[in-house]
């Protein structure tokens, strides 16, 4: 198949580039609304009590979009008369708000649980009303900020979605502006002159906007979250422009070889274009895990990360080629003095540690396995949760308003587990009940609520919700038997959480099965060994454990938090297994991409220390220059001011420079080293099967 790609790209040159600029324009008017159509939810189970609780109190109660306005006297007390009247003030306009219902105020009430005890701070609570689409954009807008005597900002699920996603977005701009310059200044460096930097770079710029395109189709059909933004545009520039680096060395290797322009191309699609089809496979296999998650958080990276990988691939193995066709020696045109670029030849400085390292393979792998492994120590104290305010900047309204409610208004309510029954109780029962939730230890107060056709029973406490003690008190909120002839079901922050975690725990045997298998196929069609798979495997753990262990000791731990500018959390166990997908397909990338040219060494007839020594000299440099570029792209999102968007970005690129550069430049090599002749064995009938269906680089000429 790539022996006739390499054919057509050569042939039909100018048709295959008029049809992918053409696509490329298309992309970027499809995709000009995606942000538009992508969601800010999707970290639960839609299928879980929690989630169940949620819509029946959306149903019944009005329950799923509330709001708390917290009101700040700027000058004073929230009782001194002039802030008391433009308190009363407000409350009037929100109940005159026909998209809100509900309303309860301080200022109507002077209930003491809704007044802080320094008496700065007051409560507003709203919902959304019956019939009407909640619009936190909207509600900010018109409520929020300093007016008079009072300050309001808005707290709830619905308004940190909306600043979340309106920060990612503006975010979004900011990282691609630093990351495109410092990419075509590396690509720059790398090739040693300017066209062949900007072809390369032209292929990361038209995956964006396939990306975009993408992401916009998909929101069309289903939920997509619109934290997928992020990884795809990181995951198409960066492998985009890592494929385009491949390809463009390996056609200046065939013409250093001696081959005319076009055959050089050919044999260049028939050998790197292999590696990068089956690179990007391996990429969105490890994507594919994501898929048995029931989030649509975690499975919109799945469907957002597939497609990314086949836009991308598609536009290094096919258009790109097209492209150096046609520049012929252009391709090498407007040279930077005193640089050498990548040729494709093996690099002096990546041949002189494979052969120190096949010296002394113990002496080189112990120390950075020694490394690798205290840098993973921190997971064992990792702790769980999920993303609220705090993962905003400290300006953001809905973030003031949950520290507001945090330091001052403990065990108010604003954050109860709620407990929802399928059908009304008689009150006699509904009390009972309440008053059996009321003793749990760590309950504050119960508040029920009865309603026309389901009652609601807020269990307040003063325990952390995001706390493992929380979840701990859903446990036992859950074990208390609900009234007769009706079924409770609870749910609430905690809960949710308690059921996220449940989900994702449940499912990530299934995960590990699928990346196992998956990786041992791939790397036994590429090395025809059952024992090459394995070690792939437990170097991959080691690398992703640091990477894990890293990311707990900044961003639990609060190690750079003054730097990043976050605030330390628990973990989000959505975002873990984000970035050890993520993370755990790149540094296959990276395997096939050297393992490829070592097996290619070994099929021309070199021993086991001898072609790990080419393949890593020949491969070396491409691979750590590839993986400072898309580590790029990723380390951009650092300036983010959403802390999980920071966390993705850091992990990211921290897991490709280790897997490129401790992994790859020393554990691989010092592994085939110790395993030796037997790194490439497998059982008699495996071995003809890979005679039959194997790949390799070794095409033919």
């Amino acid at each position: 198949m790539f022996s006739w790609i390499g054919g057509l790209v050569t042939r039909r040159a100018r048709t295959v580039l008029a049809l992918g600029l053409l696509g490329v324009v298309v992309a970027a008017v499809v995709g000009v609304g995606a942000f538009s159509k992508l969601q800010t939810e999707g970290f639960d189970d839609p299928e879980s009590e929690s989630s169940r609780a949620a819509a029946l109190l959306e149903e019944r109660f009005a329950g799923g979009s509330d709001y708390v306005f917290v009101v700040e006297a700027t000058d004073g007390d929230v009782d001194a008369p002039a802030a008391s009247e433009a308190g009363a003030a407000l409350t009037e306009r929100l109940r005159s708000d026909p998209a809100l219902a509900d309303v309860a105020s301080y200022f109507d009430t002077r209930a003491g649980p809704m007044r802080s005890t320094d008496g700065r701070y007051a409560l507003v609570t709203a919902s959304v009303a019956p019939g009407e689409e909640a619009d936190p954009g909207a509600v900010l807008d018109e409520y929020g900020g300093a007016a008079g005597p009072l300050k309001v900002d808005v707290a709830g699920g619905e308004v940190v979605g909306e600043e979340i996603g309106a920060q990612i977005g503006k975010d979004l701009g900011l990282a691609e502006s630093i990351a495109i310059p410092l990419i075509l200044v590396l690509l720059v460096l790398a090739f040693g002159n300017v066209v062949g930097a900007l072809v390369t770079l032209g292929v990361g710029v038209a995956a964006i906007f396939g990306t975009f395109a993408e992401l916009s189709i998909l929101g069309s059909a289903t939920d997509v979250s619109i934290y997928s933004v992020n990884l795809t545009t990181g995951l198409g520039l960066g492998l985009a422009v890592d494929y385009g680096l491949l390809m463009v060395a390996r056609v200046r290797e065939e013409r250093a070889a001696g081959r005319a322009h076009q055959d050089a191309v050919r044999r260049a699609v028939e050998t790197a274009g292999r590696t990068i089809a089956f690179s990007a496979t391996t990429v969105a296999v490890a994507l594919a895990a994501l898929l048995v998650f029931p989030m649509y958080f975690l499975r919109s990276f799945a469907y957002a990360g597939i497609g990314v990988m086949l836009i991308t691939a598609f536009a290094a193995v096919v258009v790109l080629p097209a492209g150096i066709s046609l520049l012929g020696d252009r391709i090498d045109a407007w040279p930077v003095p005193r640089v050498r670029g990548i040729r494709g030849e093996e690099a002096p400085a990546w041949a002189r540690l494979a052969r120190f390292v096949a010296r002394r393979p113990l002496l080189s792998a112990l120390p950075v396995l020694a490394g690798l492994l205290v840098m993973a120590v921190p997971l064992a104290g990792i702790e769980l949760g999920t993303p609220d305010d705090r993962v905003l900047p400290t300006s953001a309204s809905s973030r003031q308003a949950g520290d507001v409610l945090r330091s001052s208004f403990a065990g108010d309510g604003t954050h109860p587990i709620q407990v929802v029954t399928t059908s009304t109780v008689p009150e006699a029962e509904l009390s009972s009940y309440a008053t059996r939730l009321g003793e749990l230890p760590g309950v504050v107060r119960v508040d029920p609520r009865a309603g026309r056709d389901a009652d609601l029973v807020s269990v307040v406490t003063d325990l952390d919700p995001m706390s493992a003690d929380a979840r701990a008190l859903v446990d036992d909120v859950r074990d208390i038997p609900a009234p007769a002839g009706t079924e409770a079901l609870v749910g609430g922050a905690s809960a949710e959480l308690h059921d996220q975690m449940t989900g994702i725990g449940d499912r990530l045997p299934l995960v590990a099965g699928w990346l196992v298998l998956t990786t041992a196929v791939i790397l036994f069609l590429f090395t025809g060994s059952v024992v090459q798979p394995l070690r792939a495997l437990v170097l991959n753990a080691v690398g992703l454990g640091a990477t894990l262990g890293a990311m707990v000791w900044v961003f639990q731990d609060g190690h750079l938090s003054g730097a990043l500018g976050f605030t330390p959390q628990p973990m989000d166990s959505s975002m873990m297994v984000l970035l050890f997908c993520v993370a755990f397909g790149l540094s296959m990338d990276y395997e096939v991409f050297v393992m490829s040219r070592i097996k290619e060494m070994r099929d021309r007839g070199m021993a086991n220390d001898e072609a790990m020594v080419h393949g890593l000299a020949h491969t070396g440099r491409i691979v750590s220059t590839a993986a400072a570029l898309i580590a790029i792209s990723f380390f951009a999102f650092l300036v983010s001011s959403v802390s999980f968007i920071q966390f993705f970005g850091l992990g990211t690129g921290l897991a490709i420079l280790i897997d490129a550069t401790l992994v790859r430049g020393v554990l691989l090599p010092a592994s085939i080293r110790l395993l030796g002749e037997r790194s490439w064995w497998a059982p008699r009938p495996l071995r003809a099967l890979h005679r039959r269906v194997g790949l390799s680089e070794a095409a033919p000429a």
